[in-house]
């Protein structure tokens, strides 16, 4: 395949890549998902991730039917991607796409589930010297080096079995590997460390100092002057003396520098010097390339355990980042069903990550499904009742369940069954009342109902982009359409009395609001009733806005509003959410 075959590389892209990768450096890094390696490039990281999902999941993409099923599938991602233990497993995640093979599917549900297990059954203290050994991986920037230190720590922590998460681990060479990490960390492009031997370390010392000394040759030759007897052997013996004071150089390497015969002081002193030095240099270059083989002996000797290390630790890593997400939301392992959607005990993903702690779970179910008792199978619905009553909420969450289970990710409920879609069209309530809006959202909803495939429909306040009697008409056509073409949908919608009669395969279902607390918050019964057909309540709405209006006047515009939807109602209202305080 070409580079510029795959999805969002373009002429600019392909020039930058083949410019710093190469062309099959480049297909390898997007074949194998490699965030890094484009990033590196000058791939700008959104358009990397874009780039490699296109490529490794394109299929999957393609259930992402609308822009507000896509907006759901990336604020998963940045959730699970949270958990990440590292730079690398993040991007990992950040690639992860729907899959079109149930298989596939439930193989990743297992991996995830058997990483889960192996973090879950770790004490808090292994947990913490898992998160540091990953932590320091990170910090040395990844690489051989550090994925072999990464594993000795983890060997080190006590963390490591024969099965689970860690096992491609297990039998890998505790002391092979600390070996071949010290002897990674010693070479460097070729090179020796500082560090890694300490007669080299003393030989470049010497090398540093002695060339200082020969920079300064004149002012040598005056302090041995100084200090030494007027004979030529005074002097010599003296400059073997002044060297070894100011380098610590043996005296006989500094005495078989020393030139037999020199025209002056001076020019005796620069030609020993001249000469120490580079003896020094050729001492440093053997005693280097010693080192070297050495180094390179302990990591060819252990070469095999290295890849395996370097392999396991970024596999390890990601694999825990999606048990730690998994285990943080306490998630469950979804049934592959043959066409439906039914949860018990589901919980929107989005609040409980921004800390909402009172999320009231709720069952719902779409098609045919085990759910006992049974919400009914029909396979659409139509979803009515209370003002913020969590409407929408119910369908943003049916959408994460229905694309967690998709990416072979647990799913945020205790019980949940899940058919296999081609598209999943979701549609928030876009507040705008044009005929573009309207056109743009049918040109967006209807095609995948027309197309081969399985659908799910999850629709939100059709009415909301155009007038009430024809959105009444229009979303009854969906409706049926939906029921004719064989698709899972829930329609949210103020205007049910206005779609009668519905498909006989279709239901009506209402989330009920109870009145205002004594906080004046509206209480609402989450759980939908099935069956029967919730309406909004403006006059809870009113109530709470006229017992909190400070101003006058702007009470007295309240409660001509309160007049409209009944004084009477209104009144009622804030009397029980009174008597309730007391």
């Amino acid at each position: 395949m070409r580079l510029e075959e795959y999805w969002g590389v373009g002429p600019k892209t392909r020039a930058l890549l083949v410019e710093e990768l190469g062309v099959d450096a480049a297909i390898d890094a997007i074949e194998s998902a490699d965030v890094r390696a484009l990033v590196d490039a000058g791939v700008p990281r959104g358009r990397a991730t874009r780039i490699l999902r296109r490529a490794t999941g394109g299929a999957g993409m393609d259930v992402l039917a609308t822009s507000d099923a896509r907006e759901v599938y990336k604020e998963i991602l940045s959730i699970a991607g949270s958990f990440a233990l590292t730079d690398g497993a993040a991007d990992a995640i950040h690639v992860l796409t729907p899959l079109s093979d149930v298989d596939a599917m439930g193989e990743r549900l297992a991996d995830v589930e058997a990483a889960r297990a192996s973090w879950e059954a770790l004490s808090s203290e292994e947990r913490s010297a898992v998160e540091a050994a990953f932590a320091t991986y990170d910090d040395a920037g990844g690489g051989e080096k550090a994925a072999v230190e990464a594993a000795v720590a983890l060997l080190d922590a006590g963390v490591v079995r024969e099965d689970g998460v860690f096992a491609p681990l297990a039998d890998l060479d505790r002391e092979a590997l600390a070996d071949a990490a010290r002897a990674l960390g010693a070479l460097r492009e070729g090179r020796v460390a500082p560090g890694a031997d300490d007669r080299l370390d003393a030989l470049r010392e010497h090398v540093a100092d002695v060339e200082t000394l020969e920079a300064n040759a004149a002012s040598v030759v005056e302090e041995i002057r100084e200090g030494s007897a007027p004979t030529a052997g005074g002097f010599q013996d003296a400059f073997v003396d002044h060297v070894c004071a100011e380098t610590g150089v043996d005296a006989a390497r500094v005495r078989d520098a020393a030139p037999t015969e020199a025209r002056d002081a001076t020019d005796f002193v620069n030609e020993a010097l001249r000469s120490l030095a580079g003896d020094l240099r050729e001492a440093v270059d053997d005693r280097e390339r010693e080192v070297r083989v050495d180094l390179q002996g302990a990591v060819a000797d252990a070469r095999e355990d290295v890849d395996r290390a370097v392999a396991a630790v970024d596999d390890v890593a990601f694999e825990l980042s999606l048990a730690r997400f998994a285990a943080a939301f306490d998630l469950t392992s979804p049934s592959f069903v043959e066409n439906a959607v039914a949860v018990e005990g589901a919980r929107n993903l989005s609040l409980a990550a921004g800390g909402e702690e009172s999320l009231q779970p709720v069952r719902y179910a779409l098609g045919e499904h085990s759910l006992a008792p049974p919400p009914g199978q029909q396979r659409v619905s139509v979803l009515t009742g209370a003002n913020s009553g969590g409407k929408t909420t119910l369908l943003e969450t049916l959408c994460q369940v229905v694309l967690l289970a998709h990416m072979g990710l647990p799913v945020p409920a205790d019980r949940a069954e899940v058919g296999r879609f081609d598209s999943v069209v979701f549609h928030r309530r876009h507040a705008s009342f044009n005929a573009g809006v309207l056109e743009s959202t049918l040109r967006n909803v209807v095609p995948p109902l027309t197309e081969e495939g399985r659908t799910l429909m999850l629709v939100d306040e059709f009415e909301a982009i155009t007038e009430p009697g024809s959105a009444a008409d229009l979303l009854h056509g969906l409706v049926t359409l939906s029921v004719e073409k064989a698709a899972l949908g829930t329609f949210v919608t103020h205007l049910a009395d206005d779609l009668e009669p519905l498909p006989s395969t279709a239901r009506v279902d209402g989330i009920f609001a109870e009145g205002l607390t004594p906080d004046l918050e509206l209480e609402v019964d989450y759980q939908p009733r099935f069956g029967e057909v919730g309406r909004s309540t403006p006059e809870f709405i009113v109530s709470r806005l006229v017992a909190n209006a400070d101003d006058r006047a702007e009470r007295s515009g309240f409660e001509t509003l309160a007049e409209a939807v009944g004084h009477e109602v209104v009144q009622r209202t804030l009397a029980d959410a009174r008597w309730t305080e007391s």
